[in-house]
């Protein structure tokens, strides 16, 4: 009998999240030391480095990680596979949770947070920036509206406010069950709406780099980066979700999903199949492989990225034993996963030198404690969200 995804009985407070804790109070201190002293006070930007560790993994990474929620959403509501529903719910939980933090990146990063909002009202429309700023904007709101009936599914007809808020519990009890309805009838919108805005901004995230040929390296600067970028968000949507579901299940000691994972990592195949015949492709139309003797730090980082992100994990997957593998298709999700993180490090970070820039750039101790201090409130916020909203199906029955 298939059980329906409910919060989870376990145990919140474990040694794990303690650990998170500290990250996060870690994190807290150097954001309030970066909004006091300035952001040159806990890192090594500079006016030559404008951007460096939050923009190529608080933004960029975190960006392309949670294309997990539109992947999923497009094949189990947009292609009717509703056999994979049950991953559905943690990968928009994670996507919204991603695009929320990156967000949070963005306003410890940029220099006037204040003015965030600006670009609702102050159109540039011909500024790719512009584009990406709008579309992330509108889909963290998608992700949201996607996620209220996950809310209402736990809450309607149990909305119990302590004391004098009781008189809102009918209130917020009929707003949940119109707002259920509603969506019920029209989710298709969003859900296509999702996959739009992803789409777009996912490419777009690739074309900001367009116009720095001179500062690129030439093995990631190319007229077609931003065909790669979507291209590879693609590539690792599955295969995070994959990362996350096995985690989950280790940790929350629920049911491997193996039964919806190996279909997934088929799909990944040919994902990923694309995605390294267009980058090797690019690489030899364009000549850019004599740069892979180098033997520099840039066309090492390059070649760790291709080798291991892509075609190993893609050579993994061509056997069935490996797809059928818990541990397997694991090892080979978290190398793409590992790969697409890098893959984006490397386009913002490593191989974006500025001819101005006279000294080499790394992270100061402020930058780390900032993006691990989010990855830690990610995955609180994750855990408490879990612990209290029905994401996660504790046992299902593996169809024959």
């Amino acid at each position: 009998m298939e059980h329906k995804a409910g919060p989870l009985n376990k145990k919140f407070w474990t040694p794990g999240v303690l650990v998170m804790l500290v990250f996060m109070i870690a994190g807290g201190i150097s954001i309030l030391a970066r909004f006091t002293g300035g952001i040159g006070y806990i890192t090594n930007l500079t006016n030559a480095r404008p951007w460096g560790l939050w923009v190529g993994v608080d933004v960029a990474t975190g960006v392309a990680l949670a294309a997990g929620g539109f992947t999923t959403a497009a094949l189990a509501h947009i292609f009717g596979k509703h056999y994979y529903e049950p991953v559905t719910r943690p990968a928009l939980l994670t996507a919204a949770l991603g695009y929320t933090f990156v967000v949070l990146g963005l306003l410890v990063d940029i220099g006037r947070s204040w003015a965030i909002w600006k670009p609702i009202f102050n159109w540039n429309t011909n500024s790719v920036l512009f584009e990406v700023a709008m579309c992330v904007m509108v889909y963290l709101h998608v992700l949201y509206i996607e996620f209220i009936p996950v809310v209402a599914e736990q809450f309607k007809d149990r909305v119990n406010l302590p004391g004098p808020l009781s008189v809102f519990n009918g209130l917020i009890d009929m707003i949940l069950k119109i707002a259920d309805a509603i969506l019920d009838k029209i989710m298709w919108v969003f859900i296509i709406l999702g996959v739009v805005l992803s789409c777009m901004h996912q490419s777009s995230l690739g074309s900001l780099m367009l116009i720095a040929p001179t500062k690129l390296h030439p093995l990631w600067y190319t007229p077609i980066l931003p065909l790669l970028f979507l291209l590879s968000a693609f590539a690792v949507g599955y295969p995070m979700v994959v990362f996350e579901t096995t985690i989950a299940s280790s940790s929350f000691n629920l049911d491997s999903e193996m039964n919806i994972l190996a279909p997934l990592t088929r799909i990944t195949v040919f994902l990923l199949g694309i995605y390294m015949f267009f980058k090797l492709g690019d690489m030899f139309v364009r000549g850019t492989y004599t740069y892979l003797l180098d033997g520099n730090y840039q066309t090492n980082s390059f070649i760790v990225e291709m080798l291991f992100g892509v075609m190993i994990p893609w050579v993994m997957l061509l056997f069935e034993k490996v797809r059928n593998s818990r541990r397997g298709v694991f090892t080979a999700a978290s190398l793409i996963v590992g790969g697409v993180v890098l893959n984006r490090i490397n386009v913002f970070i490593v191989g974006y030198k500025p001819p101005l820039s006279d000294n080499g750039y790394f992270p100061a101790p402020g930058e780390f404690f900032v993006t691990l201090g989010l990855i830690a409130t990610l995955m609180f916020v994750y855990r408490l969200v879990v612990t209290w909203l029905p994401v996660l199906q504790e046992s299902k029955e593996v169809p024959s």
